[in-house]
């Protein structure tokens, strides 16, 4: 049997298990289709002194998971098993044409950002089960919000050095497509009597908003490890133990006022009566005067 929640935010678990979980997934989400579903490219053009051996309209597409290497096309069976960015120039040499590829290769990081997001959303699909779900399975033993926990925790950091690994990998993603180094690559650019120059660069946004999103992921996950953190065991035998030292505080502390308002009170009774005169004393004194008056 299951039970359904109806109410999402009647505690923190609750909370976790509807609210920041669709958060979650979003973020998650946002981040691999901005990153996996890049494709982009770069225009260049070589005008030679021979107009007949220019051109004008190099296009060099690139995409996910920016698997790029600076070789030579006779060193090219030593990568064959990754997915290459090639193109070819010409040299304005004749007719012979010249093999490029781009420099670098971020596809490690790029990978691993990806797959730490597509991770992420499938267990924050599965905890959302579970959390409307299965709540009598969830809190048995105590195990799920420790499993849970551990998860959070586990996600938090993995999406932190995914962002940031990714980050770095961006930044190298952006320096092999410069079309500034990507003119420097090219043979007939260097003589100047050929004119090399960029059409248009690629655009950049997209990676950008995954990096953002990896971070927003992080922080995120971060903030939800206190939500988690509450239904453990851990945070209920520590709220017992700090519990039961106030009780045994405020139990003495009643004692002890209670002790102290009777002993001021008969302490207090007992000093008025001693310090209070009688009627005899008074009468004994009174008299004094009197007696002395018939002696003289």
């Amino acid at each position: 049997m299951y039970s359904i929640s109806l109410n999402p935010l009647g505690d923190s678990r609750r909370y976790r298990g509807h609210s920041c979980l669709t958060d979650e997934k979003l973020f998650a989400i946002f981040a691999f289709a901005t990153c996996g579903g890049y494709s982009g490219g770069l225009r260049l053009s070589v005008d030679c002194v021979n107009k007949t051996e220019s051109n004008l309209s190099i296009d060099i597409a690139f995409a996910y998971p920016f698997s790029i290497s600076a070789r030579w096309a006779q060193d090219w069976h030593l990568l064959s098993k990754l997915q290459q960015v090639t193109f070819e120039v010409p040299t304005c040499e004749g007719k012979e044409r010249q093999k490029l590829a781009l420099t670098g290769d971020s596809s490690s990081s790029a990978e691993f950002f990806v797959t730490v997001a597509v991770f992420a959303f499938l267990y924050s699909l599965a905890a959302t089960v579970v959390y409307i779900f299965f709540q009598n399975k969830y809190r048995e033993n105590n195990r799920g919000p420790l499993i849970d926990f551990i998860v959070t925790v586990v996600f938090s950091f993995l999406w932190l050095v995914g962002s940031s690994a990714w980050a770095k990998g961006l930044s190298d993603v952006k320096v092999a497509t410069d079309p500034k180094e990507v003119l420097l690559l090219m043979s007939a650019c260097k003589q100047p009597s050929n004119k090399c120059m960029a059409v248009h660069s690629p655009v950049m946004s997209s990676l950008n908003t995954s990096v953002v999103f990896g971070f927003l992921n992080f922080i995120l996950w971060a903030g939800n490890i206190w939500f988690v953190f509450k239904e453990t065991g851990w945070h209920s035998s520590g709220q017992r133990y700090l519990s039961d030292p106030m009780e045994k505080h405020s139990s003495s502390y009643n004692q002890g006022g209670y002790n102290q308002d009777s002993y001021g009170s008969s302490s207090g009774y007992s000093q008025q009566a001693s310090l209070g005169p009688s009627s005899d004393e008074f009468g004994q004194q009174s008299s004094g005067p009197a007696s002395f008056t018939n002696q003289i």
